[in-house]
């Protein structure tokens, strides 16, 4: 019996995931489907797929910090982005964090397989339209890595679910911390980012992509 590669789905639209979960079951083994970026992260030390397709925006833990930390624990694991968002500059960035492929939700079909293919073989794969974008920018742009530095995992976590309009006592429930911890963390990165309120903290969250806009 031929060994199919393992394929991990995540993205938080359902009809997005069971289309993808549809091409892809006939050539590789789809070990799961999951909806944000924290359930991706737990899957993926579970099942220990091979292949993972996610999305950026995801709730609870965005595309890029998840797919991150994913790479982390898995360093051989290949990303394959599929997602709406067109900047190339997000595009790039996702390169510089680990990623192996990076499409729009526009395109083909079959362009999905054949990105799972390419990565598997240790190629990469991009979406044609932003090929020649993201070449430019993938070694020159840092500013992202640099935004990245400056708060700590745990601190983009609590950020991302802020911003998403959670309450402290919510966020340390899923957080599995005390809302006086979820505060702290808020406050030391005002500290750190110069915020002088939540406000300020959410928009720099969707400038960076944790959130969307």
């Amino acid at each position: 019996m031929i060994n199919r590669s393992r394929i991990l789905i995540a993205d938080d639209h359902t009809l997005v995931a069971e289309l993808c979960k549809r091409l892809l079951d006939a050539e590789f083994d789809v070990v799961g489907v999951v909806s944000d970026g924290r359930a991706l992260v737990c899957a993926a030390g579970e099942l220990r797929p091979d292949v993972v397709v996610l999305d950026i925006a995801m709730p609870i833990l965005n595309g890029l910090d998840a797919g991150r930390q994913v790479k982390e624990m898995l360093p051989a694991l290949k990303l394959v982005y599929l997602t709406m968002n067109p900047d190339a500059d997000v595009a790039a960035e996702a390169f510089r964090r680990g990623a192996s492929g990076y499409l729009l939700k526009t395109c083909a079909a079959s362009d999905i397989v054949l990105a799972v293919r390419d990565v598997l073989r240790g190629k990469s794969y991009t979406s044609r339209a932003l090929q020649d974008a993201i070449d430019s920018l993938r070694w020159q742009r840092k500013d992202l890595v640099n935004e990245e530095e400056r708060l700590t995992d745990r601190q983009r976590e609590v950020l991302q679910l802020l911003a998403e309009g959670k309450v402290m006592k919510e966020v340390g429930g899923i957080l599995n911390m005390t809302p006086r911890t979820v505060a702290y963390h808020k406050y030391r990165m005002m500290e750190v980012l110069g915020a002088k309120s939540t406000a300020e903290l959410v928009k720099y969250a969707v400038r960076n992509h944790m959130v969307a806009a």
